[in-house]
């Protein structure tokens, strides 16, 4: 024993262990645990350390922040917890402090924030899988908590700070009784404000910013970390049930009319968690759009899709949509279709889809999810930079990834990925650096926001 806690051997991670620069001058963080009743403390003896992929890092002082408001604290169960020893120079497994049983902890940070290293841990034999959220390094110093990654996206739409929950029961219920007939309103209100507490429903009924339009209760994808719809086996709980009914088109207009008229930075998105893929109900959108269209002129009418039927993306720009955000865990075919597990379209159709966005001068993302040691990895930011050149997005926004690391490790076979990565922040800076029209972010921008720099060969 030394200073209260149990060292165990790391040589699973040995061959794959990197060290990062060490600032003299910074005082770094220390590991965090819980105790598995609840409570969290520090370890006053070791450093927080991440994780990309199965590399254990130091994160440095430039990828360390305080905890956003907002985040979540999560203990990881069936794990035992490393740390950075830095008398021994080396990591080291924690499994008991004091005594007593120790388990890693993770943030699940706010949204706006983009993760640069996943928490550390060496997962134990027929330990439970973990929930659908992502799980970001913490560490505690100087009275605070702090996690490896960074504010990507400074509109603040979706900030604990900003939401009165007071005043969104309220206006939920009020917001009810205006729409009495409208079962579209009834879903957002007793489903994703008052049973999930969804940041974009919430904002639906305080009258502002972005308004979610969940329309379709189908998909086409097989996603492994759908977070609407999971098959027993996988051994995980979605976090929220999927929409029952397809809304009309009437439904859809009689509340997104008065959004886009008198919110301010308006915009409207089919598309949501609680859904599957839109496009398979193409017609009702498309005549939707034209009802919308027909009286306001206002906003932006948005689209988030796995961009898998080009002809209804056509139909649905002529008929008045405004932008596209398409969902993407890797920009290498076969890792898209390990994830994504598309039934009756191809990588191709998605490809096509944003080419289709770009011709008709419309503003195109992607809902890139984040995984250290992947994202960041010289094979995929190939990948993406080829998709790029290709289809001339105008938009990056970072989704970190919600879901089981090892899991999904396992699902992509990168168990022997060459750790040769560039880290999250300098990929930041790469594609910063090689494609300047691209806003990055993490939210779909208002009209204000669309730029005339973010178009390539537009305008």
């Amino acid at each position: 024993m030394k200073g209260g806690f149990q060292l165990s051997s790391l040589s699973p991670f040995e061959s794959l262990i990197t060290l990062a620069f060490m600032s003299k001058s910074f005082k770094y963080p220390f590991l965090v645990v819980s105790d598995g009743q609840g409570n969290v403390f520090e370890i006053p003896e070791l450093y927080m350390v991440g994780m990309e992929l199965q590399n254990i890092k130091l994160p440095e002082k430039g990828e360390l922040i305080p905890l956003p408001e907002g985040s979540d604290l999560f203990k990881l169960p069936g794990r035992t917890a490393i740390g950075y020893d830095p008398e021994r120079h080396e990591f080291v497994e924690v499994p008991e402090y004091e005594g007593e049983p120790v388990y890693p902890t993770a943030a699940f940070m706010a949204p706006a924030y983009v993760q640069y290293y996943r928490s550390a841990y060496n997962t134990l034999p027929d330990a439970p899988r973990l929930p659908l959220f992502s799980y970001t390094a913490l560490g505690w110093r100087d009275e605070q908590f702090f996690v490896a990654g960074k504010r990507i996206d400074f509109d603040r739409r979706q900030d604990l700070a900003l939401v009165d929950l007071n005043l969104v029961q309220r206006q939920a219920q009020q917001m009810r009784a205006r729409y009495s007939q409208n079962r579209l309103v009834h879903h957002l209100v007793d489903n994703c404000v008052c049973r999930y507490g969804c940041p974009a429903a919430r904002n639906f009924v305080l009258e502002r910013w972005e308004c979610p339009v969940p329309t379709s209760p189908v998909c086409n994808s097989d996603c492994v970390g759908c977070i609407s719809q999971q098959p027993q086996a996988s051994g995980v709980t979605p976090p929220q049930e999927r929409i029952a009914f397809i809304p009309t088109p009437e439904e859809i207009a009689e509340f997104t009319v008065p959004h886009l008229e008198h919110a301010p930075r308006a915009v409207i998105s089919f598309g949501q968690g609680c859904e599957g893929e839109p496009l398979l109900v193409g017609d009702v959108l498309e005549e939707a759009i034209k009802l919308i269209r027909q009286r306001t002129q206002r906003g932006i009418i948005n689209l988030n899709t796995n961009a898998s039927r080009p002809d209804v993306v056509e139909r649905l720009l002529q008929a008045g949509l405004d932008s596209i955000r398409v969902s993407l865990n890797s920009a290498q075919p076969d890792l898209y279709n390990a994830y994504y597990q598309p039934r009756n379209y191809s990588f191709q159709d998605v490809l096509e889809s944003l080419k289709i966005v770009h011709r008709h001068q419309r503003w195109s993302s992607l809902n890139y999810f984040i995984f250290p040691g992947l994202t960041d990895h010289p094979t995929e930011f190939a990948a993406l930079a080829r998709m790029i050149d290709a289809t001339q997005i105008n938009m990056i926004q970072t989704r970190n990834l919600n879901m089981d690391p090892e899991w999904y490790i396992d699902l992509m076979k990168l168990q022997h990925l060459s750790p040769e990565n560039m880290g999250i922040r300098n990929w930041l800076g790469h594609l910063r650096t090689r494609y300047p029209w691209i806003k990055f972010g993490y939210f779909n921008p208002p009209r204000e926001e669309m730029k005339p720099e973010h178009f390539r060969n537009q305008r």
